[in-house]
């Protein structure tokens, strides 16, 4: 081999080398290195940079936002259907620092194990306890938030650093449009009665109020008639009584104050000018020799008052 083959195999071997040797990683990623395999604890920022030509490797992890398709995902719901979600995306960034610990503990492929199984493992658990009428439409808009929150929560534990968010895309392979359809319309239907349901039973509501109101008004009515009837009749019998009272007063007084004019006109010598007045009242005209002894003193008759009785008895002579 002649000098000028043995430099052209040096250059070619050092050129080789020199390129081995020198890298570029871009921005938005970080380099880890491995030599026979093993993974070295340093790490690269963006930029040029050498490493040991031949034995020693490398690669370039991304930490800005990157989206990771999981695609054809398998879902079986608690009555046995089987749908398919054609895809979902999970939004990740992983935080520079952090990777180093997660290549170690998942390789520079980490998202595999960490993103792709999760999502098939997390979505299948979700799915197997819910009927196909939660997953399509009751809770279809809670699945993506759950896995995301299922996903973060077992993430934090086993790869802090790394943050996700997730997006579907559902496409339903084993249900004919017709079926699909069908459903949509039971979902509605029961919606519809059971809003009537729910508007007959305010209406009922509503009416029993209203009659229980109209009662408790009739009954303070009846209940003040009542109230204003015994009133009445109250003062009726305060204003009975009372006349009845002022009466039997006058009564008395009128007998109390007769009896004491009586009372007053009992002296002898009014008793005997009532006794003349009843005679007198009472005189008739007897003819006869004899008179009533009713008319005759018990004691000695004057002579003026045998005079006086002769001339009344004697007849009268015009």
């Amino acid at each position: 081999m002649t000098l000028g083959a043995v430099a052209s195999v040096i250059l070619a071997i050092g050129g080789a080398a020199v390129f081995s040797a020198l890298h570029k990683i871009e921005e938005g990623h970080v380099g880890v290195y491995y030599r026979g395999g093993a993974l070295l604890t340093t790490t690269s920022g963006p930029g040029f940079h050498l490493m040991l030509p031949f034995i020693t490797t490398f690669k370039s992890v991304q930490t800005t936002l990157q989206t990771d398709e999981v695609k054809n995902v398998p879902c079986g719901t608690s009555g046995g259907v089987m749908i398919y979600f054609d895809c979902i995306e999970v939004v990740n960034y992983l935080v520079p620092s952090a990777v180093y610990g997660i290549v170690r503990n998942f390789t520079a492929d980490y998202d595999k194990a960490l993103i792709f199984n999760k999502v098939h493992h997390e979505l299948n658990q979700f799915c197997s306890v819910h009927t196909l009428q939660e997953v399509y439409i009751g809770l279809f808009d809670q699945i993506d938030e759950n896995l995301k929150l299922t996903l973060q929560q077992d993430l934090t534990s086993m790869a802090p650093g790394l943050i996700i968010q997730v997006g579907l895309r559902l496409v339903w392979q084993f249900i004919l449009e017709s079926e699909r359809t069908k459903l949509l319309i039971a979902a509605q239907t029961q919606k519809v009665v059971e809003k009537e349901a729910e508007t007959e039973r305010k209406k009922a509501v509503i009416e029993a109020e209203k009659v229980a109101q109209v009662a408790e008004i009739k009954f303070g009515q009846k209940v003040m008639e009542k109230e204003t009837e015994k009133k009445i009749s109250e003062i009726e019998d305060s204003a009975f009584l009372a006349r009845q009272k002022a009466k039997a007063d006058a009564e008395f007084y009128t007998a109390q104050r007769a009896a004491e004019a009586n009372k007053l006109k009992l002296t002898p010598e009014y008793l005997q000018l009532m006794k003349f007045k009843a005679i007198a009242a009472n005189s008739k005209i007897y003819f006869g020799s004899e008179i009533p002894h009713m008319f005759m003193d018990s004691g000695p008759v004057s002579s003026s008052s045998t005079t006086l009785k002769k001339e009344s008895l004697s007849p009268s002579h015009h």
